[in-house]
């Protein structure tokens, strides 16, 4: 259930990407230049129903989404949330988390994104965590 988050086992990343099908994908930027846009792109190229959570943005479309202003405006549960924040909002962004009902299965924080705080946080109620790591590098990686 703890995870060391230094390194991650291929299989659990790829079960992971395998068994997700919704995300909420935190910090989702309309900015064709910002990884987060690149990254919801892929996202929706690969199936996957994704969820953009941007207060600035909400109330607008992103890549023909909707956008929330919060984890809580979600209209339905979500298997993953993805992070594109600043490593030192993470632990925030687990406090939203953990008022989710249900649970995601998964937070991800995206490269650069790590908290081992707010990681054992999320674990100690049954999240898989997986941090500084981008599901568009290790989608291709793992499922080709």
């Amino acid at each position: 259930m703890f995870h060391p988050h230094d390194q991650y086992d291929d299989a659990l990343l790829a079960a992971i990407l395998h068994d997700t099908r919704t995300i909420a994908l935190v910090g989702a930027s309309s900015k064709p230049e910002r990884p987060s846009f690149s990254v919801m792109r892929f996202l929706l190229s690969k199936g996957y129903r994704v969820f953009p959570v941007n207060p600035g943005q909400a109330g607008k479309e992103i890549l023909g989404q909707p956008v929330y202003a919060t984890l809580a405006d979600l209209p339905e549960p979500v298997d993953m949330v993805d992070v594109f924040r600043a490593a030192d909002q993470l632990s925030a962004v687990v406090d939203d988390v953990l008022k989710m009902s249900p649970l995601p299965r998964c937070l991800w924080g995206q490269l650069t994104v790590r908290d081992d705080d707010a990681a054992l946080r999320a674990e100690m109620v049954g999240i898989t965590v997986v941090m500084d790591r981008c599901p568009a590098i290790e989608y291709p990686r793992l499922l080709g």
